[in-house]
């Protein structure tokens, strides 16, 4: 209730003082709404401190802060508001009082893509800090927490802090260069951080904890085809277990403790088994292990023996999930170019078939009529996207859109030359976005288009 919505507010007010709340209100406000402008963050955390500051201060009637967060909540719903736009405001402003005040508080943009900041060079870092420091000390904690808006909130109160420190005291050292590359080596694990709890985080808020565990198997089994399913899904469960702590947590080390012991695990669990997992887990520093093996490209496809099938009892028993799993897990070792954005998709419609065919009189009927429908219609577009994402990953980009180039005009050849360019932009589009290991899940979901896997279901992949 209201009580417990100030508390909260003035006890963090108190414990944080005013300028060191106004820059976790930036943050906070920066991140939940990383679409806004900066004027309208600005608006936002000027009200919220200006609201704090009169309301939490000693001998403050104790109705000021419910009258000023409903003057806000009224103000956020009028046609003119100074506030970040969102979607879902005009459903929240059909509600009334504290309905309508929880309602816009849980409000939240997207992620974006992927990070859009650009860090400007130390030279003009300097130029715009000594102008005005407040200006540049807002505006790029506003710039950062936007771009990295799914990264923990203390992990991204502590890479900014550390960076408005590193440009205070190197702007003034006699010495400025020295000085950056000093700070910027001691910033190097938090700014990895940084960025991999925010690639991490981004995909847990689209695909939730299961399909997490699912896209972590499936990148796993492409770079290191040749282990088991056993061998790998608990460092899938392990990785979705970690995006569900900490994603949200506000404990200050819980991405980098959970993550670098995650990281132990995967190193001692493949090292042995692959050379490219052994260098990456040399280092010293855990986090620059973890982004090295994020970086890995997929693996050749090994000569494997062909994958049993799920029986269509097994599909439908009660671990019929685990099954359907394990089948595209067998899909995605044989055919390592397949990118994220089409596993994901696969893995959404298994479960949907499963869904459809396991409730009906006869399961084992519908999924044998569902398979021979689309089997037809799914080999062709995995085999497309396999091959594109593999010309992507192992050609030089003119030389790709050159092969594409050539394969599109002996695939249609009816099409018009401005007909082929749209056709090619399009799939280089797809490429450049999508082939690649953190592919923007929200973006690429959106580009594919697939019927229902019954065919996977039974084990079925494309020849090549």
């Amino acid at each position: 209730g209201r009580a417990y919505v100030r508390e909260k507010v003035c006890q963090e007010y108190r414990m944080l003082g005013k300028e060191n709340f106004r820059t976790q209100t930036i943050i906070a406000n920066s991140r939940k709404y990383s679409n806004g402008t900066f004027e309208e963050i600005r608006h936002l955390v000027r009200e919220i401190v200006s609201l704090a500051e009169t309301c939490c201060a000693d001998g403050a009637d104790p109705s000021c802060y419910d009258a000023g967060s409903t003057a806000l909540s009224v103000k956020s719903c009028s046609a003119d508001s100074p506030f970040p736009a969102h979607p879902g405001t005009a459903e929240c402003c059909a509600h009334e009082g504290l309905e309508r005040k929880l309602c816009l508080a849980a409000l939240r943009h997207p992620p974006k893509p992927l990070p859009q900041y650009l860090q400007p060079s130390d030279k003009e870092l300097c130029q715009a800090f000594r102008q005005d420091p407040r200006e540049f000390a807002d505006r790029f904690l506003y710039e950062y927490s936007s771009s990295y808006s799914q990264a923990p909130l203390p992990v991204l109160l502590g890479s900014t802090r550390t960076f408005l420190s590193m440009v205070s005291t190197c702007c003034i050292s006699p010495a400025p260069t020295a000085c950056f590359l000093k700070e910027k080596l001691e910033r190097k694990t938090l700014s990895l951080l940084t960025l991999t709890s925010n690639r991490i985080c981004s995909r847990f808020s689209v695909y939730g904890k299961d399909k997490v565990s699912f896209s972590y198997l499936a990148s796993l089994a492409q770079k290191i085809p040749t282990a088991s399913f056993e061998d790998l899904l608990p460092l899938a469960e392990d990785a979705a277990e970690l995006s569900s702590q900490c994603c949200d947590s506000v404990a200050e080390d819980c991405m980098q403790k959970k993550l670098l012991e995650h990281t132990a695990k995967v190193c001692a669990a493949l090292s042995a088994r692959d050379g490219r997992f052994a260098d990456c887990c040399k280092g010293k520093n855990l986090m620059e292990n973890h982004f090295c093996i994020l970086a890995l490209p997929p693996a050749p496809a090994p000569k494997l023996p062909e994958a049993s099938e799920p029986t269509n009892k097994e599909l439908c028993g009660k671990e019929g999930a685990l099954h359907a799993t394990r089948s595209l897990f067998e899909l995605a070792r044989r055919h390592p170019s397949l990118p994220d954005a089409v596993l994901a998709k696969l893995y959404d419609s298994s479960g949907k078939l499963r869904e459809e065919c396991c409730s009906t009189k006869d399961p084992s009927a519908c999924l044998d009529s569902k398979r021979k429908r689309m089997e037809a219609e799914l080999s062709p577009l995995l085999e497309k996207a396999s091959q594109l994402c593999g010309q992507y990953n192992n050609l030089p980009f003119l030389t790709f859109k050159k092969r594409l180039r050539e394969n599109l005009a002996q695939d249609e050849p009816e099409a018009s030359p401005a007909q082929l360019e749209r056709l090619l932009e399009q799939r280089v589009s797809f490429a450049s976005s999508c082939c690649l290991p953190d592919s923007p899940p929200l973006l690429c979901a959106s580009k594919v288009r697939l019927p229902l896997p019954s065919a996977l279901l039974r084990g079925q992949t494309p020849q090549r």
